[in-house]
C-alpha cells in the first residue's frame, strides 16, 4: 500500500506539473512578447523624433547656406533682411552673422555686437570643424527654454549661425507621449538635454523602466527614451487576454493526456507481468522457404498475446509498450522459455533455422549472452541453426560492446540478421558495426513490386548490396506469386510470408511441417493473402 500510495502521489505531481507548465510557459512568453511590443513602440517613437530633428537640422543648414549671400556685407546693409528672415521662418529663434569670433549682427539683437558665449550662456565647443551644432539650455534672451545652435565658420573670419527653438521638439515629444507614458531626452553633440516627461518615471514600481537609445546616422544627435513599467504591464495584459485562454485549454488537454499516459504506463507494466505469470502469451511460428532446397528450412518465432476474454493484443502495441516500460527483457526470456518447451515435439533435420527477434535493450543487457547460451543449451539436441534478428525499433547505443557479444555468440554457432532492413534507426550503420550473416528485406519494399520485368530501384539496390556483402537474403511479407517470382529471379534465397505460410501455433506448425514442410512452392498457386501482423 505505501508503494501504491507513492505511485499515486507521483502521478498526481506529474499531472499538476503538466497543468502548470503550459501556464508558466504562457506567462513567460507573453512577458517576452509584451517586452518586445514595448521595445518596438520605443523604436518607432524614437525614430519618429529623430526624423523630425533631422528635418529641423536640414532647415537650419539650408538657412545658413542661404545666409552666405550676405558674406562680406556690412551689418548695416543686411540687418533688416536678417530680421525678416528670422521672423518668417518657423523653428528659428534667431539668425545672425559672426565676425572675428564675435556676433556682429543678428535678427534678435540687431547690430549690437556681443560674444557667442554670452548668447548661448556657455563656452563654445572646440570641435576643430568649420561647422557644428549644439543643444543648449537656453539663450540670453530666453534663458529658461532650450534651443539648438547651428554654426558655420568661413575661412575669411566670418561665419553664420541659426538658433532653433527647442520648444518645437518638446511639443513633438508631447504629441508622441499623448498615448504612452514616456520620458524623452535629446542632445546635439553632447550638449544640454532637451527633455519632456518625468525623469523619475516608474521609480516607485517593482519593475525598472525600459530604456532605448538611438542615434542619427546623419547628424550628431541622439535620443534616449524611457518607457514607464506601466507600458510593459499594459502590453502584457493585452497579450495575456489573447494567449492565456489558449494556454489554459492546452493545459487541461495536457493534464488529460498525461493522466491517460500514466494510467497506461502503470497498467502496461502490470498487465504484461500478469500475462506472463498467467500464461497468456504463446509462441507462433512462421515457416521460411529455401529456394535452393525447395522446401521449408526454418521458422521465425513470433510472440502472440491472447487475453482471458479471447481477444488478441497486437504485437506492435504490446512490444512497443514492453520496450517503453522496461519489460522487453523479461518478455524475451519468457519467449525463449516457450520456444524451448515447444520444440521438444519437433521433428526437424539438423541445422533447421530458428529465428528469434532480440531488442536493443536486451542486446545491451549484461545477461544477454548468458540468456542465449542457456537457451541454446536447452535445445542443443535439436541442432538448430539459431539466428538472432536485430530489430530496429530502438537504437543500439554501445555498438562496440554489442558487437563483442554477437561475435561471442557467432563463435558458438549462432547467426546474426538485420530484421526489417531499411525501416529503422540505422540499418547501414549496423552493417558497418556488426558482423552479419543474413539481411531481411522489409515487406514495405516487397510491396513495391509491380511486374516481373519492371524495376523496383530501392529493392534492387538492397538485394545487390546483400550480394556484394556476401550476405544471405530473406524477403519477408511475400504475399503474391508475382513477388515470389520477382525475388526468386534476383537471387533471393529465403522467402517468408503469407504466400508460403502464415504464422501458426505450435500444434498447427508441427502438423504443417509433417504435411507440407518438404513440398516445393507451386508457382501458379495464389493465396487470398492479407497483410501480416507486425512483431
Amino acid at each position: 500500500m505505501p508503494l501504491l500510495k507513492r505511485k499515486r502521489d507521483y502521478a498526481r505531481l506529474v499531472i499538476i506539473i503538466a497543468g502548470v507548465l503550459p501556464l508558466t510557459i504562457g506567462i513567460f512568453f507573453t512577458a517576452l512578447d509584451a517586452r518586445h511590443t514595448v521595445q518596438q513602440q520605443q523604436v518607432s517613437a524614437a525614430n519618429t523624433l529623430l526624423s523630425q530633428a533631422e528635418r529641423m537640422s536640414d532647415s537650419a543648414w539650408d538657412m545658413i547656406t542661404g545666409l552666405r549671400q550676405f558674406q562680406q556685407q556690412p551689418c548695416s546693409q543686411i540687418q533688416n533682411q536678417l530680421q525678416r528672415i528670422g521672423s518668417l521662418n518657423p523653428y528659428f529663434r534667431a539668425v545672425g552673422k559672426m565676425e572675428e569670433n564675435r556676433i556682429a549682427c543678428s535678427s534678435a539683437y540687431g547690430t549690437e555686437p556681443g560674444f557667442l558665449k554670452d548668447m548661448i550662456m556657455r563656452d563654445a565647443p572646440v570641435t576643430g570643424k568649420a561647422w557644428w551644432s549644439l543643444s543648449i539650455a537656453g539663450t540670453a534672451g530666453v534663458p529658461d527654454r532650450p534651443a539648438v545652435i547651428f554654426m558655420r565658420d568661413l575661412p575669411d573670419g566670418e561665419g553664420f549661425w541659426a538658433v532653433i527653438d527647442g520648444q518645437y521638439l518638446i511639443d513633438f515629444m508631447r504629441a508622441i507621449s499623448s498615448t504612452h507614458l514616456y520620458h524623452f531626452s535629446m542632445t546635439f553633440s553632447d550638449g544640454a538635454p532637451i527633455s519632456f516627461g518625468d525623469p523619475h518615471i516608474g521609480a516607485s514600481s517593482w519593475f525598472e523602466p525600459m530604456i532605448y537609445q538611438a542615434r542619427s546616422n546623419r547628424y550628431p544627435l541622439s535620443v534616449t527614451l524611457l518607457a514607464s513599467p506601466s507600458e510593459l504591464i499594459s502590453a502584457w495584459r493585452q497579450v495575456m487576454f489573447i494567449i492565456m485562454p489558449m494556454a489554459a485549454i492546452f493545459s487541461l488537454l495536457l493534464m488529460m493526456l498525461m493522466s491517460n499516459w500514466l494510467q497506461r504506463r502503470i497498467s502496461w507494466r502490470d498487465e504484461i507481468r500478469r500475462a506472463i505469470i498467467s500464461g497468456q502469451f504463446r509462441a507462433h511460428y512462421q515457416p521460411v522457404y529455401d529456394n535452393r532446397l525447395q522446401r521449408c528450412s526454418g521458422a521465425e518465432a513470433l510472440l502472440r498475446w491472447t487475453t482471458p476474454d479471447g481477444n488478441g493484443v497486437r504485437p506492435d502495441i504490446f512490444i512497443s509498450a514492453a520496450e517503453a516500460e522496461g519489460m522487453i527483457v523479461p518478455l524475451t526470456r519468457h519467449l525463449l522459455d516457450l520456444i524451448a518447451e515447444d520444440v521438444q515435439a519437433w521433428q526437424v533435420e539438423p541445422h533447421f533455422h530458428l529465428a528469434i527477434n532480440v531488442a536493443a535493450d536486451h542486446l545491451q543487457h549484461p545477461d544477454f549472452v548468458d540468456d542465449m547460451l542457456q537457451f541454446a543449451g536447452r535445445v542443443k539436441d535439436k541442432q538448430f541453426l539459431i539466428t538472432l534478428e536485430l530489430t530496429e525499433r530502438s537504437l543500439i547505443k554501445d555498438g562496440a560492446e554489442v558487437a563483442r557479444k554477437l561475435e561471442q555468440l557467432r563463435g558458438c554457432g549462432m547467426k546474426v540478421a538485420i530484421d526489417d532492413f531499411g525501416t529503422g534507426h540505422c540499418s547501414l550503420s549496423y552493417l558497418q558495426t556488426f558482423t552479419m550473416d543474413y539481411l531481411k528485406i522489409d515487406r514495405g519494399f516487397i510491396n513495391a513490386i509491380e511486374s516481373l520485368e519492371g524495376r523496383t530501384p530501392v529493392l534492387d539496390v538492397i538485394i545487390q548490396l546483400s550480394h556484394d556483402l556476401e550476405l544471405e537474403v530473406l524477403g519477408e511479407g511475400v504475399e503474391t506469386a508475382l513477388q515470389f517470382s520477382y525475388l526468386q529471379r534476383r537471387g533471393v534465397i529465403y522467402i517468408q510470408g503469407y504466400y508460403y505460410a502464415r504464422p501458426m501455433d505450435n500444434a498447427t506448425f508441427i502438423a504443417w511441417l509433417a504435411e507440407q514442410g518438404d513440398q516445393p512452392v507451386e508457382q501458379d498457386r495464389r493465396l487470398d493473402a492479407h497483410p501480416q501482423a507486425s512483431l
